[in-house]
């Protein structure tokens, strides 16, 4: 989404993806934003070439429904995790499985990479965050330490630490660094509810985002928020920084981006998505839209992407899912 000048902030270009065969629970975009991957109820992994729309695959193996996915730094790999209280590690030219974690107790609903791609991590239902090597799939942490379900977790710019979100409306910050076992090293408080969303800028903020309506933005080192953004009237579901990181964009269950100011933690801009009309050409589907998904209230903003370049420039796409059917537009 191009937020350079706020006041010229519309939808544009809309696409839509709607062969998922079960509602669609995550998405990402890879680091060039030219392949889209979903994760659907049906179990399977969904990979999609983001311009023309076209379908490159489909993947199964999971044998429970794809909670998350995510694409690592390098591009080279993509991670999905389960109900079946697995997380599958693929090979992206490929589109194969490479490996399958196990060690979950309870179902998996998030995973990250490390910024040099070569660890990853994950946590579920079972409280439990686990550090995992990438080549090789072994486990190398467990960390203990939320007291309910683990929903959102990034590495630090520096790969250093890893912020986790949980149930128990806390972030806990892991410090990696050291040999022996990792103990969390501090608790960001100030949240009522679900962390559903952490997000790292390239300078080390955190921005975390909550079903109690808001957004946090850390200073990992300081125990209370930097800025507070309250606007959204549903549960936040995603959030993106800027390339210049002065900005980020939020997204909810109420069919409508926010664009912030980080520093004053102003809303500039708020973007409704407008249900379908088949009268404008502008929002015209790439396949049909099923009758269920014309009229469905409740479709969260699951994920963001800034393309590379300089701040400012350059198209910007932004995910909304209508149940078994996604639609990407660009701003």
């Amino acid at each position: 989404m191009n937020i350079g000048a706020p006041e010229t902030l519309a939808a544009g270009r809309v696409k839509f993806f709607g062969r998922h065969r079960g509602e669609v629970n995550s998405s990402a975009f890879s680091p060039d934003g030219q392949t889209l991957l979903t994760a659907s109820e049906d179990g399977c992994v969904y990979g999609w070439e983001t311009q023309s729309g076209q379908l490159l695959w489909r993947l199964d193996g999971h044998t429970g429904p794809v909670k998350f996915c995510r694409f690592s730094p390098d591009g080279r790999l993509f991670a999905s995790t389960s109900c079946d209280c697995t997380i599958r590690l693929w090979d992206v030219a490929g589109a194969k499985c490479l490996q399958v974690l196990k060690g979950h107790q309870r179902s998996v609903e998030t995973v990250s990479f490390s910024p040099d791609s070569r660890q990853l991590a994950s946590g579920g239902w079972d409280k439990h965050v686990i550090i995992w090597e990438a080549q090789s799939g072994q486990m190398l942490r467990l960390l203990a330490g939320h007291r309910d379900s683990i929903q959102s977790s990034d590495f630090s710019p520096s790969g250093n630490c890893l912020a986790t979100g949980s149930w128990d409306s806390t972030i806990r910050i892991w410090d990696l660094r050291a040999l022996t076992p990792a103990v969390f090293h501090q608790e960001l408080e100030g949240h009522s509810g679900n962390i559903s969303c952490l997000c790292y800028s390239a300078s080390g903020l955190l921005a975390s985002g909550s079903w109690d309506k808001t957004i946090h933005i850390w200073k990992p080192m300081t125990s209370s928020p930097l800025v507070q953004l309250k606007g959204h009237v549903t549960w936040v579901k995603s959030i993106a920084f800027s390339p210049d990181e002065q900005q980020l964009a939020s997204g909810g269950y109420s069919h409508s981006v926010k664009v912030w100011d980080c520093n004053t933690g102003k809303c500039l801009k708020t973007l409704k998505v407008r249900p379908w009309d088949s009268t404008k050409e502008l929002w015209k589907p790439l396949l049909p839209l099923p009758e269920r998904d014309r009229t469905c209230k409740q479709n969260p903003i699951l994920c963001f992407f800034y393309s590379p370049g300089n701040p400012g420039c350059g198209p910007r796409l932004c995910l909304h899912p209508r149940w078994t059917t996604l639609s990407v537009w660009s701003c």
